[in-house]
């Protein structure tokens, strides 16, 4: 049993002061049966503590029905085993670059704005889930015998809003549960946000990537005595699909450390190795200097050019940060693990069913949605992440006229009499051709992942609005839902009857084997990566493990693959394609080299 507490100036562990040396590792971004390997890659580096967000929505998908809560607790104890402190950050929201900020599509779909202030019936949706979540900290903290040293109080709320109720009743409601240890809060370091973000009598600590003096000047304006701690110092930065790549020169990146250091503060590198976004979980931002303009969904990477790469492999910056933090550690530093392993050799999956998407939403989708005036929405569907697809009829005798979507997020497949016409985003939702009546009219829509940060959090996906046919609104819109978790059910992608593989340039689902290359000595590998040259955008999963969106878009092209997800033998996969297929088979290899990019995107 510890004391760990908040002093003037120093955190205290039974009175004594220390340091906080912490390093961010998401453990729903890494398959758990490499947190061990990972967690000491943290210890290596030299750290002291291990930070991780929660996210709601993967553990209650839907009202009152939990899923692996008990996960939490489990990467816990991987943390104690690994000698690290931990911090968590419980949401409810936790950006993270993940779907909806962390916010089930339900709460944001029932609660619409209300989301994230005082309102009756979003706290009491909170306090639910904190009562079902929260005993997996409380029996963990430091004062137990734990990990657990800090607790936060949402997630940058100063970035978002200014409810001092709300924040005060979310500090009330973790207390009220147990948690006993220090709690904080976290934002950038400008005046609106701290006054907007902070709680009396909470820690606050700031977010920044760089200028470590002037950042910490403008925390003391607000709180005058403390401990300084930058609680995600970014290292690297994220990427969305169809930018540029985006990678952080590492000596910069160990200098900025190093001044955060030297201002006697503590730290959290964020990333410290960021994982993936797996099943689809990737959210997504808008641009703009308020970000309220175009959508710019995150890519299925999260390896954020962290010193830890999406592989487990140190890079550059690791080695640069290993030495920057030996200067500040009490003893010498513990050795790397073993080296993560790739493939022997490359290895390629024939994909020799096919079946179309209408057979497949056939035998995994939903029940159909009655006809209705306008087009639900995926929210009110209780859709998640997948696909929908509208029905509609254009009704004749009628000319040509320009066919489009009002409020279409995100993109739409547009099929008339059977025949694809174009592909529509909220960009340009307009078909190039015109359309006669009488003609039918499918929209198949996929979610890209939805907003995680700024004003836009929270908006629906589908089809907001409406079709229209030249000004006119067509109504009696039929849709039918395939969420990816059909996917996950046993047994359920058997039932498809798949057959001959189609021509190139159908959407569909495919689906083949491979043969794993093992080796003698080291049997299956850690890791591999895989690609589909060709393929346009969908979802892949290995024997039933779902690795997440590709996109020819870029700039990623290798999906990770945990080794812990392969077999010895053969091994299934499958490909959801909602565009246009490639040729088909698919290519698993020993993984990506480090990767390289165009320096930038460090946010202030």
């Amino acid at each position: 049993m510890a004391d760990f507490t908040v002093g003037d100036d120093h955190f205290r562990l039974d009175g004594k002061p220390v340091r906080l040396l912490s390093g961010a590792l998401h453990y729903f971004r890494v398959h758990e049966a490499q947190w061990d390997h990972r967690l000491s890659m943290l210890r290596a580096m030299g750290l002291n503590c291990v930070e991780t967000y929660v996210p709601w929505n993967l553990h209650e998908p839907e009202p009152g029905v939990f899923r692996e809560v008990a996960a939490l607790g489990r990467f816990l104890d991987a943390a104690h085993r690994a000698g690290l402190w931990a911090i968590v950050r419980p949401g409810p929201y936790i950006c993270a670059e993940w779907e909806n900020g962390g916010l089930p599509a339900w709460v944001t779909g029932r609660f619409g704005r209300r989301v994230r202030t005082r309102d009756a019936g979003y706290l009491e949706a909170v306090e639910r889930w904190f009562a079902e979540l929260l005993p997996q900290v409380v029996e963990r903290q430091i004062d137990r015998g734990g990990p657990v040293v800090m607790v936060q109080v949402e997630n940058e709320y100063g970035s978002y809003g200014t409810d001092q109720v709300y924040l005060g009743r979310l500090a009330e409601v973790l207390r009220g549960h147990g948690v006993s240890v220090p709690l904080f809060t976290s934002d950038g370091p400008e005046d609106h946000m701290l006054t907007g973000g902070s709680v009396p009598g909470v820690l606050a600590t700031v977010n920044f990537g760089s200028g470590a003096r002037e950042a910490f000047e403008v925390l003391r304006r607000h709180q005058p005595e403390g401990p300084l701690m930058c609680m995600e110092f970014w290292c690297g930065w994220f990427e969305h699909w169809g930018a540029a790549p985006v990678v952080r020169d590492p000596a910069e990146s160990a200098e900025a450390l190093r001044e955060i250091l030297e201002c006697g503060a503590s730290v959290n590198v964020y990333m410290a190795h960021g994982g993936t976004n797996f099943a689809g979980w990737a959210g997504a931002n808008r641009s703009g200097p308020v970000q309220d303009q175009d959508l710019q969904p995150t890519v299925t990477s999260y390896d954020y050019d962290a010193p830890i790469d999406e592989y487990g492999r140190p890079t550059e910056k690791f080695w640069l940060f290993r030495k920057v933090l030996a200067e500040f550690a009490d003893g010498p530093l513990p050795e790397l693990p073993p080296e993560p392993s790739g493939l022997a050799e490359p290895v390629r999956a024939e994909l020799t069913g096919w079946a179309p998407l209408s057979v497949v939403l056939e035998v995994l989708g939903d029940a159909e949605r009655a006809e209705s005036g306008v087009p639900p929405t995926f929210e009110e569907l209780g859709v998640d992440r997948g696909l929908v697809r509208y029905e509609v009829a254009v009704p004749g005798l009628r000319r040509p006229y320009a066919l489009g979507v009002t409020g279409l997020r995100d993109r739409a497949v547009v099929y008339v009499n059977g025949v694809r016409e174009g592909v529509l985003s909220g960009e340009n939702a307009t078909l190039d051709e015109p359309v006669a009546g009488p003609a039918w009219v499918e929209l198949w829509v996929e979610s890209l992942g939805r907003v995680n940060y700024g004003p836009r959090l929270g908006e629906p996906k589908g089809i907001t609005g409406g079709i229209r046919h030249e000004r006119q609104y067509l109504h009696g819109v039929s849709a039918r839902a395939l969420r990816l978790a059909s996917f996950e059910e046993p047994g359920a992608v058997d039932a498809v009857p798949f057959g001959a593989v189609a021509e190139r340039g159908r959407a569909g689902l495919y689906r083949g084997w491979f043969e794993s290359a093992v080796s003698a000595d080291a049997g299956l590998p850690d890791h591999a990566g895989l690609e589909l040259p060709g393929w346009t955008r969908g979802f892949v999963w290995v024997n039933g493990f779902c690795l997440g969106r590709y996109w020819s878009a870029g700039p990623q092209r290798t999906l990770y693959v945990p080794g812990p997800v392969l077999r010895e033998g053969v091994n299934e996969v499958w490909v959801l394609e909602v565009e246009d297929a490639g040729d088909p088979w698919v290519e698993l290899g020993p993984g990506v080299p480090v990767r390289a990019g165009t320096p930038g995107g460090a946010q202030g």
